[in-house]
């Protein structure tokens, strides 16, 4: 026993010391390193870049195109055509009308006139843009939330910590009193072993809290992008502590349009109706502009071929009509309209779904504020009944059978209001995510 109190007591002096020593990070700094260091922002960074150079290939399709071509043809057996009777004799002639080697160069312009499908798809280049927008916001907002939890539980077990560190000393105050009346045969041996129970009880909630405050750091670690091998020391709040951010009682009014699933979907809505509108314009005529230049050379060997060439230019339009693949286009379009018309009705459902979440967030957090209260005052009033059975106790007053008791309501106490904590802390973060109000959160803090 007197091992474990040395052993905890320079646990606690360590951790102290360590901490001391230590740059201190609270809530908000916590956010801002994650928004800045966490992987995650890299690839909706990427995911931006993509969206960008999708916008310069939409574009290119209607830019100019020129496109080079060369042939080197070696006939190994020529073709050969037929001359009728009568042209040079009264027997058919068979002739060749080309040579064992040919070559053709040819470079060609061309640059689309017209093509609606083109232009209808260039109008999603906006959307595409504001949907990496959106999910890059996103991103931010699952880094604020995840980050607010887990410094949450930080501050929970650090509370919790100091209550069983409070309870721990009473204990060994308790055990101290009875080791030197046990001696004096004033109280029995049983006594003494079980008040040494709770103590060593309590000793290993100690350990366990310890432990899961380290299981605790190293979540928040990775949630800010923090090295995992750095030591982090957090300013863990309180109910007293606490940002007024957190405390604030919630508002009623709620703004659908405010949060970013709402918004993502309401692109995605935009990006299909001009799918669909794309997909119908396939019908529409295309009309090109193309220019091209070239030459061919011919010879029974390969320096003939090159030596002596023949230039060629020409210039004109082309007009593209679809005529018969309009079944295809059809069911295409209608595949393309049910899906914007479920990507509407689902945003309706959605919609209603928001509002509900909304609410029960709102409710949760006001009764979880009712059981932090609660469990506060208990909290008070169960060190103050403690406080009067252990002087009850040193005057013999009562005994030792109502001292554990009073003691064990004490602990239920503080572990009750320890779930409530964190329970409210967990409620607040929630209704800021169902409202769609993260980033204001933080930006409050």
């Amino acid at each position: 026993m007197n091992m474990d109190k040395k052993t905890i007591t320079l646990l606690a002096v360590l951790i102290s010391v360590h901490m001391m020593a230590q740059k201190s990070w609270n809530l908000k700094q916590c956010i801002e390193y994650g928004l800045k260091n966490n992987r995650s922002n890299s690839i909706y960074a990427n995911d931006k870049l993509a969206a960008d150079a999708k916008v310069k290939e939409a574009l290119a399709d209607y830019l100019p195109k020129i496109s080079l071509s060369s042939t080197l043809d070696n006939n190994l057996k020529l073709q050969q055509s037929v001359i009728p009777a009568g042209f040079f004799g009264e027997e058919p002639v068979r002739v060749a009308f080309a040579q064992k080697f040919n070559a053709n160069a040819t470079a060609q312009f061309d640059q689309t006139l017209y093509d609606q499908a083109l232009i209808t798809g260039l109008k999603a280049n906006k959307y595409n843009k504001e949907q990496a927008e959106l999910n890059s916001e996103q991103n931010q907002e699952t880094l604020i939330y995840n980050i607010t939890k887990a410094y949450f539980q930080i501050s929970v077990y650090r509370q919790q910590l100091n209550f069983l560190k409070s309870n721990l000393e009473t204990y060994s105050r308790q055990i101290e009193i009875f080791k030197l009346q046990s001696s004096q045969g004033v109280v029995l041996q049983k006594d003494l072993d079980k008040v040494m129970v709770d103590f060593n009880n309590t000793a290993s909630q100690l350990r366990v809290a310890q432990s899961n405050l380290q299981l605790a750091e190293n979540e928040l670690k990775f949630e800010m992008g923090y090295p995992i091998d750095q030591a982090l020391t957090v300013t863990a709040i309180t109910r007293q502590t606490a940002p007024s951010a957190l405390l604030e009682n919630p508002k009623a009014d709620f703004d659908v349009a405010s949060k970013t699933d709402y918004q993502l979907s309401q692109v995605n809505i935009k990006l299909l109706d001009i799918q669909q509108s794309r997909i119908q314009a396939e019908g529409l005529p295309k009309l090109t502009a193309y220019a091209r230049y070239g030459a061919v050379g011919f010879g029974e060997n390969l320096s003939q071929v090159y030596s002596d060439v023949s230039d060629f230019a020409t210039v004109g339009l082309r007009l593209n009509i679809p005529v018969l693949d309009f079944y295809k286009r059809s069911a295409q379009y209608n595949q393309a309209k049910i899906e914007r018309i479920n990507a509407e009705e689902q945003l309706k459902i959605d919609e209603s779904r928001y509002k509900v979440d909304h609410q029960n967030a709102m409710n949760t957090l006001l009764q979880e504020q009712a059981n932090m209260d609660n469990n506060q005052r208990n909290v008070d009033l169960a060190q103050s009944v403690l406080n009067t059975t252990d002087l009850q106790l040193q005057k013999g007053v009562t005994d030792l059978t109502d001292w554990l008791n009073t003691q064990n309501s004490l602990k239920e106490a503080q572990n009750n209001y320890l779930r409530s904590l964190y329970s409210y802390f967990q409620a607040k973060i929630d209704l800021e995510k169902a409202a769609g109000t993260l980033q204001k959160f933080y930006n409050s803090l």
